[in-house]
């Protein structure tokens, strides 16, 4: 029987990572849940145990029932009928089977009704669904939504609406309008208080809206009359059950087509405050999006493995020349690079996850009681990292999960071009993945500003300080390089103090940073794991040749070459 979990070993190797120990301390405070409920762990290696059970029940699922319904619910798609959303029929079998399998809220507390599970599990579940169908993790994943809801909302919320969640409702943020996609504080969608029925109605549209006829929302809305900035926005919460909200079209997508994307009309919608009014973008939806460019990183990982997987598949099989394709090293260069690529990005995925779980379960904690001044430190220095991966990572594994799909194509020729394989789905699929939740363009925004204040660097000369194997020792020596290259060129673009040259040479220095932390990150996976050493190699052979490229670029570019970028033509 085919399983997904268990047929990448390297999943298992960023689970059994040594900071899940710490993580699991502090997610699990000292196994206090065990005497209430009986799924609960007793200790470490009991937590563990139960997150590879669970993992291994989604990679069952993923490749027995996800997969096999994925070409026909790219074919069929959901419906809309009378302001109502109808799944094609492949999406609601897996919807039901991953409800009765209980993997809906599985990062929310037992007294809630969900697992408890640090994010790192939760974010592997993530990786392995999309590796079956993207666009099902699309519905599947919005259970973060309840992670935004948990962190905000009162306890009366939390009571009434994240059981429903982890029973299998269906949720959905509200954010994007016709006119304010990225530039989310041009939201314009009325809030107004009912003083009569005492609760807020709304009224307005949303568009592209993600599972947008979902049973609980998270809705971006003006609450302040007269505002026109992200100071006058709050959160809030709509309950399908009240009605007032219908879906006027679905729009027609080049992929992930199993997830209805919506354009929604509120009708003097029934809606609660969610959180404290004016923070709706200023503070909520900055950590709601957060956590969803996490998931759309396990999306990006996961197309990632599928798209390599069956390049890998195909190369081996297909033959010319009385050989297989995979003996030509045109071939075996992509198969090659493209399974460096998906343990780069894999590694960072997981890198991230941790620095989340982290700062979040010591923001957890401070809800119960002070934090001492040892976890204060803790919780500041792994939210900052958190803060500087999540960018880091959103957009160059989106990058690099359209680049494995194309060259899963390239791998499969002509019959690649046709709907006859799974490559040309994975190749419309990736291609939403470095737009929605923030372009690259807007991660490369959020990353610079810790290239130059040194954030990066920092953690590089951390990564550097470790202790690796002697035979890794020409591959870090490598990697020193590269960082100190990297250096060079932060001091030479942050020198010149021109705010346009630094915004323009900004997306080639957050990637040449990321090359070094993807290097350094692998190279650590090396250093435990031997199976990890090709692709290693593999990368950092490309990404020296990155960087020469970035470092030829920089040094030859200056001020003045800006004019003829600004003239466009």
């Amino acid at each position: 029987m085919a399983n997904f979990y268990l047929d990448t070993p390297s999943l298992r190797h960023h689970l059994h990572h040594p900071l899940m120990r710490r993580i699991v301390e502090l997610k699990e405070r000292e196994f206090r849940d065990k005497d209430e409920y009986d799924y609960a762990p007793i200790d470490f290696d009991d937590a563990m145990d139960s997150y590879e059970r669970v993992l291994e029940m989604v990679g069952e699922i993923s490749a027995e029932v996800i997969a096999p319904n994925a070409e026909s619910v790219d074919q069929e798609g959901p419906t809309v009928a009378n302001g109502r959303v109808t799944y094609a029929r492949g999406t609601q079998e897996n919807l039901d089977t991953v409800r009765k399998a209980g993997l809906m809220g599985m990062a929310m507390p037992r007294r809630y009704g969900g697992l408890n599970f640090p994010i790192v599990p939760y974010i592997m579940a993530a990786d392995i669904v999309s590796r079956a169908d993207a666009g099902f993790e699309n519905l599947w994943g919005l259970q973060d939504c309840a992670e935004t809801l948990y962190e905000f909302g009162n306890e009366e919320q939390h009571k009434h609406y994240i059981p429903r969640v982890c029973k299998g409702e269906t949720m959905s943020m509200d954010l994007t309008e016709p006119d304010a996609g990225s530039d989310l504080q041009s939201v314009m969608l009325k809030a107004t208080f009912d003083e009569k029925e005492n609760c807020w109605r709304l009224n307005g549209v949303k568009r592209f809206i993600t599972n947008g006829d979902s049973d609980i929302h998270l809705v971006l809305a003006r609450s302040e009359e007269g505002t026109k900035d992200g100071r006058g926005l709050s959160m809030f919460i709509y309950d399908k059950r009240n009605g007032g909200v219908n879906v006027r079209r679905i729009e027609n997508k080049m992929g992930i087509k199993g997830s209805p994307t919506c354009e929604l009309v509120f009708s003097n919608a029934k809606a609660e405050l969610c959180g404290e009014r004016r923070l709706g973008l200023i503070k909520y939806v900055m950590a709601l999006m957060n956590g969803a460019r996490l998931g759309i990183m396990a999306q990006a990982v996961g197309l990632c493995e599928a798209a390599y997987q069956e390049g890998y598949k195909y190369a081996q099989e297909r033959r010319q020349f009385g050989k297989a394709i995979l003996d030509f090293p045109a071939v075996y260069e992509m198969v090659a690079m493209m399974r460096a690529r998906t343990d780069a990005v894999r590694a960072m995925l997981y890198e991230t996850a941790r620095f989340v779980d982290i700062y979040k379960a010591l923001d957890d904690i401070s809800r119960e009681r002070k934090l001492t001044p040892e976890e204060r430190q803790e919780q500041k220095k792994y939210a900052k990292l958190a803060d500087a991966f999540t960018p880091m990572g959103k957009g160059m594994s989106t990058e690099f999960a359209n680049q494995n799909a194309y060259d899963a194509i390239q791998i499969h020729g002509g019959s690649g071009f046709m709907k006859d394989y799974a490559c040309e789905r994975l190749y419309r699929d990736a291609r939403i993945t470095n737009i929605y939740e923030g372009t690259t363009q807007l991660q490369v925004v959020a990353a610079i500003r810790h290239v130059t204040t040194g954030t990066y660097l920092s953690r590089l000369r951390e990564y550097e300080a470790m202790e690796y194997k002697p035979e890794l020792s020409s591959l870090k020596q490598d990697l020193v390089a590269m960082t100190n290259t990297y250096e060079e060129l932060v001091t030479k673009v942050t020198e010149a103090k021109d705010n346009e040259y630094l915004d323009f040479l900004a997306r080639r220095l957050v990637e040449a940073a990321t090359h070094c932390v993807f290097g350094y990150l692998l190279l650590q996976s090396a250093h435990t794991d031997d199976s990890f050493l090709s692709s290693t190699q593999v990368y950092l052979h490309y990404a020296k040749a990155e960087m020469h490229q970035i470092r030829s670029f920089i040094e030859n570019f200056s001020i003045e070459d800006l004019k003829a970028y600004r003239s466009r033509g």
